[in-house]
């Protein structure tokens, strides 16, 4: 894989907080890939059956367990490790649970932002800073258009309104710190990046909906689906990630042009209702049915019914688009859950084949 994105990565300390999650633990693997020296700093993972454990990451990488929260333990991994790039994927990733966490989750998301640039700002390594925040960072009217990086931040419940201070935070400590046209004062740059609902093999949070799913098929029980008309823009891990390596190699070469706010979402095909993902995946997987809980649940916490991005800034500017269709998204999905078994090998060979893809 080496000669991918510039070869940015190649020979590079690369610190990921969050690397025992989803999204973590696939970014790990495809950046040890590059040629780089991982570190991870995160708590443990959520299950014996995550991507992160099955995949054995741990014995590839540098893996310090850890709280976002906890400065201290935060500042000495940077102290020890001088990282040059930054991945910031620690956080509280669920909107229910932020209803019943509302402190934890501002603490994780808010807080633990601010102590991740603090380090980034006192160590003199750093060079490039990503903050992953969320689609869900945006004051959602529920309109049937597409957010672009410049509509107003905001949310309603307490997760989408972390993500959205996350990205104030972000913005505040662009300008006040690493200001693109000081850049050789300080020589740091910032970006935030946004991905839509993020799909993939090693998934096993609760009210995620093709965990919950690949729960209730491996049991043969029915789907329950909360919201089934809900719509969202729907994408594999590897589409945002090879979006936010991209990026880096950018704000490599430029600091001040790249640096910035950036959507990373799929195609207007690939945004549709639950229940039509939820589908799907039943023909995928071979089998399955599925109820709608709706009526049942009709006095849940809100959550938004319509989310899409534009994603026009990275197509024009970064020479950057999907590579997979939705049905391609849910087969290697289903794929990764099906596989007799799964190694650091296996995803490897789902990252190259996605490579492949995108080379078309």
């Amino acid at each position: 894989m080496k000669g991918l994105f510039n070869n940015v990565f190649d020979g590079k300390t690369i610190l990921v907080t969050g690397h025992t999650g989803f999204k973590g633990s696939w970014l790990s693997i495809w950046l040890k890939e590059l040629g780089a020296n991982v570190v991870g700093y995160a708590l443990e993972p959520y299950t014996q059956n995550d991507n992160f454990v099955v995949a054995e990451v741990d014995r590839r990488i540098e893996s310090v367990i850890g709280d976002i929260r906890d400065y201290d333990k935060l500042k000495r991994t940077f102290n020890r490790y001088k990282p040059e790039i930054v991945f910031h994927l620690a956080a509280q990733s669920l909107v229910r649970p932020s209803y019943e966490q509302p402190k934890l989750t501002y603490d994780t998301n808010v807080g633990g932002t601010v102590n991740l640039l603090e380090c980034c700002r006192l160590t003199s390594s750093v060079k490039i800073i990503i903050n992953v925040t969320s689609d869900k960072c945006y004051d959602n009217k529920e309109w049937i258009w597409a957010y672009r990086e410049n509509d107003p931040l905001g949310g309603r419940d307490p997760y989408s309104s972390s993500k959205g201070c996350s990205e104030i935070i972000t913005s505040a400590y662009r300008d006040s710190f690493f200001n693109g046209k000081e850049g050789q004062k300080h020589h740091k740059c910032l970006s935030s990046v946004r991905a839509g609902n993020v799909i993939g093999g090693g998934d096993w949070r609760e009210d995620r909906l093709v965990p919950d799913c690949i729960k209730a098929l491996k049991k043969n029980e029915p789907i329950c689906i909360r919201s089934p008309q809900s719509v969202r823009p729907w994408q594999h891990v590897l589409e945002p990630l090879s979006g936010y390596m991209l990026l880096v190699s950018r704000m490599y070469e430029d600091g001040e042009k790249f640096s910035g706010a950036w959507n990373f979402g799929p195609y207007h095909t690939s945004v549709i209702a639950v229940e039509d993902v939820v589908k799907r995946l039943i023909h995928h997987w071979g089998s399955g049915q599925y109820k709608d809980l709706s009526q049942e649940l009709s006095h849940e916490p809100h959550e938004a019914q319509h989310l899409m991005l534009d994603i026009s800034k990275a197509v024009s500017l970064l020479n950057w688009q999907p590579a997979l269709s939705l049905d391609e998204a849910i087969e290697y999905t289903v794929n990764w859950y099906q596989a007799p078994s799964v190694n650091y090998d296996y995803c490897v060979s789902q990252i190259r084949d996605y490579i492949a893809k995108v080379k078309q």
